[in-house]
C-alpha cells in the first residue's frame, strides 16, 4: 500500500509540466521534503516556545506565592481584624513588580482578603486549596474569575508549620499565550530563510543533476542504462576503461575474451595480469592510438585508445579491441584492389587532356611510371600518326613508331623514342597485336620469343635488371591503334595476371583518347588541306604592290583550322584588290564557307565594283545562302567579316571598306604607324546596313597591313592591348613585306594559339609618269585619226611598235563608240605594265554589249574585234560615268 502511494506521488510529480527530467523531479521532491522540515521545525519552535513560556508562569507564579507566603508580617496580617486592608494594597504592588496577574490571599476556609478584582474580595476562592492546607504547593490551569489562568496555591503556616492561609499567585493564559506570540515573528522569518537556502541550494544540485543527465527523465535514463549495458557486453568489440592509476574500471564480456581476462577483473591493475606485452605497455601508457594492429596470443587485434581527460573527464584512458585475425588477408586484398581502382581513377584524370596523339601517348607513359611500371613505352602505327584508319588485327606486318618512352631511369637499352621497329612475329608485341589481347612475359631471364626480334639487345636487357613485361595491344572502337609496354626492372615483385588486367584496363581508358585523338588529327589535317588548297598558294604577279602573306592555323589541340583567308585580286587599269576575311568558327565547315565567300569576292571583284559595292553584293549573297540552306547540315554564313581594300598605283589612291572586320595598320615610309578611321559596317549576313568606303592616298613605300583577330586577341589579352603591341612591332619592323611578317608574327603569335591567323602585308609602288599616256578626244569623228597618230607615236616611244595596229584597231573602235553613243567629254589612257592598257572615258553609263553579227550585217562587229585583238576587256564604271578597258600581252623581248 505504501508502495502504491510512492508510485502515486512520483507519477503526480511527473504529471506536472516541465517537471519530467530527473533533475526537474530531484529539485521538486527536494523542496517539498525541505519545506515539510521547515514547516515542522517551525512548529516545534512554537511549541517549545509556548512550553516554556508556560513553565516560566508556572515557576514564577509558585515563586511569588512562595515569596509572599513567607514574607515577614504575612501571618500577623491574617491574624488581624481586617487582613485585606493589609494586604490587598501590598498584593497590589506585588502584581504590579512580580509580572503576574493576579495574588489572592485565602484564609483556611477559601475566603478571599486579597483579589485583583475588589468585588471578588470575601468570596469563596475558586480552586482546590486542600492539598495546600495539606503543607503542599499546587500547581493548576483554572479558568477563574478573570478567565483561564494557570496558578500557584502555596500554605501560609506557623512557626509550628500550623497552616493558617493560603497564597495564590498565577498569570492569565492570554498573557502567557501574548509572550509565546511575541517569538512567532522571529520563529517564522528563521523558517523562510532556511526555504530559501534550502531551496537554492536544491536549484545548484539540480543543474548540475541537469547537465549530467543531458535532460533525460527517469524512463529515459533506465532505458539508456540497460541498453548501454546489453550493448556494451553484447557488442563484438572489446571495451577497457582504466582510471589514473591504472586499474581496470570496466571490462565488457568481448574484452575479456580477447585478452583472456578472469572475472570480476575490474578493480585491480593493468600490471597484475599476463598481458602481451605491446597490449599492456599501451594501457599502462594512455596514450591515443588509432586503428594500431598488436598482437595478442594468436589473435591480431586493432586498438583504439583515447584518454578520458581531454574533455575534463577523470584521468585514465579508453580503449576498444578488435579482431582483426580473419579480416588481415582480405583487408590486404581490399586494399590491393582499392590502389588499383584508384590508379585507374587517376588516369583517367590524367591521360586524354589534349587531342594531340603523341602527348596523350606521353601522358599514358608518364602516369604508369613509376605508379605502375619502371618503364613504359607507347608504340603507334605509322599510319595513326597521320590520322589515317588503323589497320585491322591478323596483319603480319606491324612497322610501328615509338612515340613515348617513360622510365625511373634514363638509360634503358630498348629501343628509343622515335625508332621505327617492325617486331618479329614472335614477340609479345606481335603476338598480342595479332590476337587482340595482352600478353604477359614474367620472367624475361628465361628464353621466350621476345629474344628473337634482337638477341644482342635482349641479352643487354636482362643485364640490366628488366625481369618482367606485359604487352597490351592499344585497342579502340574495335581498331588496333599500337602496342603498350610495361616494364619493370627495380620492383622486385614480377608482374602477374592482376596485374595484366589493369595493364588492360589502363590501356583501354588511353586507347580511347588517342583514337579520339587520332580522328581529330585526321579532320584537322583535312581542314588544313581544304584550307590550303582553298587559300591562294602563289600571289598573282602585278606590279602595283610588293605583298607578303602568312597563314598560321590555330593549335590543334586548342581551336585547329578556322576560316581565316586572304587573297588579291588584280584588277583593270593596273589596280589590285586585297581582301582578308574570317569565318566564324573552326573546322572543315569553317574552311568550305571560307572557300565559298572567297570564289564570291573573286566573281564581284570582276565585275570591277567599289569596295563598298562589293561588299553590298557579298552581304546579300550571305543573306540568301543562309535563307536557303537554313535547317541544313551546313554550318551559317552569317556573322563572317571582310575587309577589302583597292590601290591603284596610277594615282596612288586606296580606296577601302569593311563589314565587321578590324582595321588595317598603315606605316608610313618614314616609319610612322596609325590605323585609319574606317567606317565600320555590320558582318556579313545580318544586312541593313549601308557600308561606306575610306579612300587614302599613299606615298611609294608605304605599307598596309592587313589582318585577322586572332593575331592581337587572345585569352591572356584584349584587342586593344594586341592592336598596341601590333603598334610596336610594326614601328621596329624591316621595311620588306617579309621582314614585317616575321616580325609581327614573332612579337604576337604565342606557341599555341587558341584561333588561326591571317597576315598580308603589301608595300605599294607607283607607275613613273613615261608609263602612264593621256589625251582629252573631241567629240567628233574627225579627232580617231588624230588619236591613232598620237597613239602610234607614243607606242613607238615606249618600244611597242608591234603592237601599234591592233591599239590603233582598239581605240578607233571605243572612240567612235564613245563619240556616237555619248555627247560629253571623252579621254584615252594608255598604261604600259605588265600589260598594254588602253582605256577610254566617257561619261556615259551606258555599258556596251558584244553582239555576234549576222554575215549580211553592217554593223554590230566593233566589240567582237575587240575581243578578239585583246587578251581582256571589260566596263568599269566611275562616279562620272565608265570606262571600257582593253588588255594586250607585251612582245616578248
Amino acid at each position: 500500500m505504501k508502495q502504491s502511494r510512492t508510485k502515486g506521488l512520483f507519477g503526480r510529480i511527473r504529471s506536472i509540466p516541465g517537471v519530467r527530467t530527473v533533475a526537474g523531479q530531484v529539485f521538486v521532491l527536494q523542496i517539498a521534503i525541505v519545506l515539510l522540515l521547515v514547516v515542522a521545525a517551525v512548529v516545534a519552535l512554537l511549541l517549545q516556545s509556548r512550553n516554556d513560556v508556560n513553565m516560566a508562569a508556572r515557576d514564577r507564579s509558585v515563586a511569588v506565592a512562595e515569596t509572599f507566603a513567607q514574607s515577614p508580617g504575612i501571618q500577623t496580617a491574617l491574624k488581624s481584624p481586617d487582613p485585606t486592608q493589609v494586604l490587598q494594597p501590598i498584593a497590589d504592588n506585588v502584581v504590579r513588580t512580580a509580572n503576574v496577574d493576579f495574588l489572592v490571599v485565602t484564609d483556611t476556609n477559601a475566603i478571599r482578603y486579597t483579589h485583583p478584582i475588589p468585588d471578588r474580595i470575601g468570596k469563596q476562592f475558586v480552586g482546590n486549596i486542600q492539598p495546600a492546607l495539606d503543607g503542599e504547593v499546587v500547581v493548576e490551569w483554572i479558568t477563574g474569575t478573570i478567565g483561564p489562568l494557570v496558578q500557584a496555591i502555596v500554605p501560609v503556616t506557623e512557626d509550628d508549620g500550623t497552616v493558617i492561609g493560603t497564597v495564590t499567585s498565577g498569570v492569565t493564559v492570554e498573557n502567557v499565550t501574548g509572550r509565546a506570540n511575541e517569538q512567532l515573528p522571529v520563529v517564522v522569518g528563521a523558517g523562510g530563510a532556511a526555504l530559501v537556502l534550502a531551496t537554492g541550494g536544491a536549484a545548484l544540485i539540480s543543474t548540475r543533476l541537469r547537465r549530467q543527465t543531458h535532460g533525460l527523465g527517469p524512463t529515459e535514463m533506465t532505458r539508456m542504462y540497460d541498453h548501454h549495458d546489453a550493448v556494451l557486453h553484447a557488442v563484438r568489440e572489446g571495451v577497457i576503461i582504466v582510471d589514473g592509476e591504472r586499474r581496470l574500471v570496466l571490462v565488457n564480456d568481448e574484452a575479456r575474451r580477447l585478452l583472456g581476462l578472469p572475472p570480476g577483473a575490474e578493480g585491480r591493475r593493468v600490471a597484475e595480469y599476463d598481458l602481451s606485452p605491446p597490449i599492456a605497455e599501451l594501457l599502462e601508457s594512455g596514450r591515443s592510438v588509432t586503428d594500431e594492429v598488436y598482437p595478442a596470443g594468436d589473435l591480431l587485434l586493432a586498438v583504439n585508445q583515447r584518454a578520458t581527460g581531454e574533455s575534463g573527464g577523470p584521468p585514465g584512458s579508453v580503449a576498444t579491441l578488435r579482431d582483426t585475425t580473419e579480416l588481415r588477408e582480405l583487408s590486404g586484398r581490399a586494399d590491393v584492389a582499392h590502389a588499383r581502382l584508384r590508379l585507374l581513377y587517376q588516369a583517367g584524370l590524367k591521360i586524354g587532356s589534349t587531342l594531340d596523339v603523341v602527348q596523350t601517348a606521353g601522358e599514358l607513359t608518364d602516369f604508369a611510371v613509376p605508379r605502375f611500371a619502371d618503364f613504359a613505352t607507347v608504340d603507334l602505327l605509322e599510319r595513326i600518326l597521320t590520322g589515317d584508319e588503323p589497320i585491322a588485327t591478323g596483319r603480319n606486318s606491324y612497322p610501328m613508331r615509338r612515340v613515348a618512352l617513360s622510365g625511373v631511369r634514363s638509360d634503358p637499352p630498348i629501343y628509343p623514342e622515335g625508332s621505327l621497329i617492325n617486331f618479329v612475329s614472335a614477340t609479345p608485341q606481335a603476338t598480342g597485336f595479332h590476337r587482340g589481347r595482352a600478353i604477359l612475359e614474367a620472367d624475361l631471364g628465361a628464353y621466350a620469343g621476345w629474344q628473337e626480334q634482337d638477341p644482342v639487345r635482349a641479352r643487354r636487357m636482362v643485364h640490366y635488371g628488366l625481369h618482367s613485361m606485359i604487352s597490351v595491344p592499344l585497342r579502340a572502337r574495335g581498331d588496333v591503334l599500337g602496342v603498350v609496354t610495361f616494364w619493370r626492372s627495380r620492383t622486385p615483385q614480377p608482374f602477374d595476371q592482376d596485374d595484366v588486367s589493369v595493364a588492360e584496363e589502363l590501356v583501354a581508358r588511353a586507347a580511347l583518347a588517342v583514337d579520339n585523338a587520332r580522328r581529330y588529327t585526321r579532320e584537322h589535317t583535312m581542314a588544313v588541306t581544304l584550307q590550303r588548297s582553298l587559300l591562294p598558294s602563289v600571289l598573282p604577279q602585278q606590279r602595283a604592290l610588293d605583298v607578303a602573306h602568312r597563314y598560321m592555323p590555330a593549335h590543334a589541340a586548342v581551336g585547329g583550322v578556322g576560316g581565316d583567308w586572304f587573297d588579291v585580286i588584280p584588277l583593270s587599269g593596273a589596280r589590285v584588290a586585297m581582301v582578308v576575311g574570317d569565318v566564324v568558327g573552326h573546322g572543315l565547315h569553317a574552311a568550305a564557307t571560307m572557300g565559298r565567300l572567297r570564289t564570291a569576292v573573286h566573281n564581284f571583284a570582276a565585275l570591277d565594283l567599289s569596295p563598298d559595292e562589293l561588299l553590298w553584293n557579298l552581304d546579300e549573297l550571305v543573306t540568301r545562302i543562309d535563307q536557303d540552306e537554313a535547317g541544313g547540315a551546313r554550318a551559317a554564313m552569317t556573322g563572317a567579316t571582310c575587309l577589302y581594300m583597292i590601290y591603284d598605283p596610277v594615282s596612288r589612291r586606296c580606296t577601302m571598306a569593311r563589314a565587321g572586320h578590324l582595321e588595317p595598320a598603315l606605316v608610313s615610309p618614314d616609319g610612322g604607324v596609325e590605323f585609319p578611321e574606317l567606317p565600320g559596317g555590320p558582318p556579313l549576313g545580318l544586312g541593313g546596313m549601308p557600308f561606306e568606303t575610306t579612300e587614302l592616298e599613299l606615298p611609294e613605300g608605304s605599307r598596309l597591313v592587313l589582318f585577322t583577330d586572332g593575331l592581337i586577341e587572345s585569352r591572356e589579352r584584349d584587342i586593344d592591348t594586341g592592336l598596341e603591341l601590333l603598334r610596336r612591332a610594326l614601328a621596329t619592323a624591316p621595311p620588306t613585306p617579309e621582314g614585317t611578317c616575321g616580325a609581327v608574327l614573332d612579337a604576337l603569335l604565342p606557341d599555341q594559339p587558341t584561333d588561326d591567323v591571317a597576315l598580308l602585308v603589301a608595300r605599294t609602288m607607283v607607275l613613273a609618269e613615261d608609263q602612264v599616256a593621256d589625251w582629252d578626244v573631241a567629240s567628233d569623228p574627225s579627232a580617231v585619226r588624230t588619236m591613232r597618230e598620237a597613239v602610234t607615236e607614243k607606242l613607238a616611244a615606249w618600244g611597242l611598235d608591234e603592237l601599234a595596229f591592233t591599239t590603233e584597231l582598239v581605240l578607233s573602235e571605243l572612240i567612235t563608240n564613245a563619240i556616237r553613243y555619248t555627247s560629253g567629254p571623252i579621254r584615252v589612257r594608255l598604261i604600259r605594265d605588265r600589260t598594254l592598257i588602253c582605256e577610254v572615258w566617257d561619261s556615259s553609263s551606258t555599258s556596251p554589249h558584244l553582239r555576234h553579227a549576222a554575215t549580211m550585217d553592217e554593223g554590230g562587229r566593233g566589240l567582237f574585234l575587240v575581243a578578239q585583238f585583246a587578251d581582256r576587256w571589260g566596263t568599269r564604271y566611275t562616279a562620272d560615268g565608265k570606262i571600257i578597258w582593253a588588255e594586250q600581252p607585251l612582245p616578248e623581248e
